[in-house]
């Protein structure tokens, strides 16, 4: 028996490998478009190759050739494999949990600290000091009575009472009481002010003044404290693309470098005063390198400011608010447990999932809080203690998918990183508008792909449950644009927020008149000529909250029945090419003489035969679905009397 090698293949043999795989990719392709191989427009890998938002192409083939130089150990420079080089594997990162954001009394929230903490929870994020009700700042004795400082990181979260909320946790981990078995302090067990006036100036939070957090850093501060939390969830939810999440992070974080170091401290100490939070969403590998590229660009900046070994850049991860659906909200479950596996797999320190129904406002929840808080944490605990992934450090490195991925990611936030010193640094990009301008070009591509739906949203824009619970009411209140969500800003634009805004205004429909608006359906042919196509406008209809009426097959005679049956405005004929050209056109005439006020195509209009009527429009893949559907809403209400 022959024995394995590690050895690599010499070039020619990979080069010979690549070009056996592109020649058997090209036959499935020109096979699949029905051509010849040398009558496809361009290679295979061209070809399989996607586009991200970012501007960056992902292969469909990574081989050794893709092999980059190796980035080195975790907790050394330059920090790709992880921040940290005293991980206990058998914690991995600090499954974080949100406390505060409701009127809960301090005395049940530390009772609910206790709780979690026995059941995993491993590090708090504490919302203090925010308008109507919740924690004040006087509360964190009692929210952290029991809590051993110096082992469970805290984050603050307090708004414009960050300053005082920073200056009581220190005097409480001053006076805390140790761990009865005692640990050197980490990476790990860092405490974060989570202080983030500059990014918050972009999204709108309540946030303190920049100058007061500086002479708080710069204060003599004991180790294992840090003062600035810069948050990449300012640009992420509000429509930054990674690449340029990452660069506005890095733009934020070397302005507070430079006005702390302006303020006395050494360049290591400043670098030392600055984490980072990280949005994670349910795009796997994308989320995996973010983590990655983003402590590969801070490790470049310490080493420019001349504290390499201090570069490495302490991360809270936090399932990104803008990829939460409020319909079929259960499908967040497995958005969240993706993103955390990513974060997790990226190296993230800290990982905070939020519950899976964050961006329904409370009084249309159907889950108990409790409930939700504890899917939340278990979806860490599954991956932490099932699925061991904390186990290893860094367990993507050395994937010349991921360490590509990771490099590609990190040149393309340093460009635009450049592009804004160069404009005269964050604040002065801020100011100008420019950083504005280049979040909402980013979102509006992303707008434009949802729409289409060449962005997939399961339960919003594909595979809609027109059937589940109305979220508006009669009155009218829209839901889907709320923003006062935990962890929102007044900038939070949901992906799928712009087909949700068409269930609302279905939903008032419902309350008003008892059914939801209607469209039907004329199939024609067998069932299995015209099922893809009705299930594809029933999928596509009930994603703006149009139910569809579906008599079965029928031919021209039996369609001023059917119309008459249904009360239906508007139709649509379902049926193959051939049998649109067979029964195409009578079927049309037949429905405009029941008095149809509109009848659309399913499928291709080039599919329509050649006649003098035509339908009035066709619903296919690739149209843009959220402009067509509010457009037959608009008719379809316009004839009803509805309000919405």
């Amino acid at each position: 028996m022959p024995q394995q090698t590690d050895q690599p293949k010499p070039e020619s043999d990979l080069d010979g490998a690549y070009q056996a795989w592109s020649k058997a990719a090209a036959a499935v392709l020109a096979k699949s478009r029905r051509v010849d191989v040398d009558e496809l427009p361009d290679t295979p890998e061209a070809l399989l190759s996607t586009d991200t938002a970012d501007g960056l192409t992902i292969r469909p083939l990574y081989t050794r050739r893709d092999e980059t130089t190796e980035p080195g150990l975790p907790g050394r420079f330059p920090f790709v494999r992880g921040a940290d080089p005293a991980r206990d594997v058998t914690t991995g990162w600090r499954v974080t949990e949100r406390f505060g954001d409701d009127a809960t009394q301090a005395e049940d929230v530390n009772e609910l600290v206790l709780e979690a903490m026995a059941n995993g929870t491993s590090g708090l994020w504490l919302s203090v000091g925010k308008p109507g009700g919740g924690l004040g700042v006087a509360d964190l004795a009692t929210v952290l009575r029991g809590v051993y400082l110096d082992l469970v990181p805290v984050t603050l979260d307090a708004g414009t009472e960050g300053i005082a909320a920073a200056r009581e946790l220190l005097s409480l981990k001053e006076k805390a009481q140790a761990a009865p078995v005692a640990a050197p302090p980490t990476a790990a067990t860092t405490h974060s002010f989570g202080l983030s006036p500059l990014t918050a100036a972009f999204s709108g939070r309540a946030t303190v003044d920049a100058d007061e957090a500086t002479a708080l850093a710069a204060s003599n501060l004991p180790a294992g404290v840090r003062t600035f939390r810069v948050d990449g969830s300012d640009f992420a939810t509000a429509g930054a693309d990674n690449g340029l999440e990452l660069a506005l992070v890095a733009a934020a974080a070397v302005a507070h470098l430079r006005d702390l170091t302006a303020a006395g401290l050494s360049a290591e100490a400043a670098l030392n005063q600055i984490t980072f939070g990280v949005s994670a969403d349910d795009d796997q590998f994308a989320t995996i390198a973010k983590f990655r590229a983003l402590r590969k660009i801070w490790a470049r900046v310490a080493e420019v400011v001349g504290a390499p070994d201090a570069g490495g850049a302490l991360t809270h991860g936090v399932t990104d608010l803008s990829m939460y659906s409020q319909r079929d909200p259960w499908v967040n479950m497995l958005r969240s447990t993706i993103a955390a596996f990513g974060a997790g797999v990226g190296g993230a320190d800290q990982l905070t999932v939020l519950a899976y129904d964050a961006t329904i406002p409370a009084d249309k929840r159907t889950s108990s809080a409790s409930f939700s808080r504890r899917i939340a944490r278990n979806t860490q605990l599954l991956l932490l203690e099932e699925s061991n992934i904390g186990r290893v450090l860094d367990p993507a490195g050395g994937s010349w998918f991921v360490e590509s991925l990771t490099d590609d990611l990190a040149a393309n936030a340093w460009a635009v990183f450049t592009e804004v010193e160069a404009a005269g640094g964050y604040r002065a990009a801020l100011d100008s508008g420019w950083i504005a301008e280049k979040v909402e070009a980013s979102l509006a591509r992303r707008d434009a792909e949802v729409a289409h739906r060449r962005i997939s949203v399961t339960g919003v824009n594909e595979f809609p449950n027109i059937d589940e619970r109305a979220l508006s009411d009669a009155q009218g209140a829209s839901v889907s644009g709320v923003t006062d969500v935990v962890t929102g800003t007044p900038k939070l634009a949901r992906v799928g927020r712009a087909f949700e805004a068409l269930r609302d205004r279905s939903d008032v429909v419902l309350a008003e008149q008892g059914a939801r608006p209607s469209i039907l359906l004329i199939p024609l042919g067998s069932v299995a000529e015209h099922n893809g196509r009705t299930t594809f406008v029933a999928n596509l209809l009930g994603a703006g909250g149009i139910t569809v009426v579906n008599p079965g097959p029928l031919t021209a005679d039996k369609i001023g029945d059917a119309v008459a049956g249904s009360k239906a405005t508007i139709a649509v004929i379902c049926g193959t090419k051939a049998r649109y050209a067979e029964e195409g056109p009578a079927a049309l005439a037949a429905a405009r003489a029941a008095g149809l006020s509109k009848v659309l195509l399913a499928g291709p209009d080039k599919e329509w035969p050649e006649s003098d009527d035509r339908p009035d429009g066709s619903l296919r893949v690739g149209i843009d679905a959220v402009s067509t559907l509010g457009d037959l809403l608009d008719q379809l209400l316009s004839t009803s009397g509805a309000t919405a």
